[in-house]
C-alpha cells in the first residue's frame, strides 16, 4: 500500500522502517493516542522503530514491552503499509498480536482504548494507519465478524 498526499511532489529522501501492533482482544482492537511531537493527540497501532540485528517480531515485542509494559503473542503479519509523510517515507509492518498479561500500563502514550469495528472511525488516526484500519475492515467483512 503506497500513498503520497501530496501528488506529483518526489517522495522524501529519509526513510523509516517500523514495526506496529494490532492488538485484538475478542471484538476490539487496541489503540494509543501519541502525547508527543507533530502529530501529538492523533490516535496510531502501537509499536516503534526496529534495531539493527532485531526480527520484526523481536523489535515488536520489546516495544511493547516499553511502551504498554506488557507482553504480547505476535500472531501474523496483516499488512505492510509504504507511506509517504512531508519529511519521511515510512514503511510500517503491522502485525495482529493478542496480549499475554492482562495489565497495560501508558508509559509513553496520552490516553488508549479498546476499539470495536464499528467505533474504529471515532478517532482521529494517522494517515498511515488508516490503510491498516481498511485493511482491518476488508478483512472482517471477507470473513467472520470477529477478528
Amino acid at each position: 500500500m503506497k500513498a503520497n498526499p501530496i501528488a506529483g511532489c518526489p517522495a522524501p529522501a529519509k526513510r523509516i522502517e517500523v514495526v506496529a501492533a494490532v492488538i485484538c482482544r475478542q471484538e476490539a482492537v487496541f489503540a494509543t493516542q501519541r502525547g508527543y511531537g507533530e502529530w501529538k493527540d492523533w490516535w496510531e497501532f502501537p509499536g516503534g522503530k526496529m534495531e539493527p540485528g532485531e526480527t520484526p517480531e523481536e523489535a515488536l515485542k520489546r516495544e511493547i514491552r516499553e511502551e504498554l509494559s506488557a507482553e504480547i503473542g505476535v500472531d501474523r503479519l496483516l499488512c505492510t503499509v509504504e507511506y509517504d509523510y512531508p519529511a519521511f517515507h515510512l514503511t510500517m509492518h503491522c502485525y495482529l498480536c493478542s496480549l499475554l498479561t492482562d495489565a497495560l500500563h501508558l508509559n509513553e502514550h496520552e490516553a488508549a482504548c479498546w476499539l470495536t469495528m464499528d467505533r474504529l472511525d471515532s478517532v482521529s488516526w494517522l494517515p498511515a494507519d488508516l490503510q491498516v484500519i481498511d485493511r482491518l475492515k476488508k478483512r472482517v467483512s471477507s470473513q467472520s465478524p470477529t477478528l
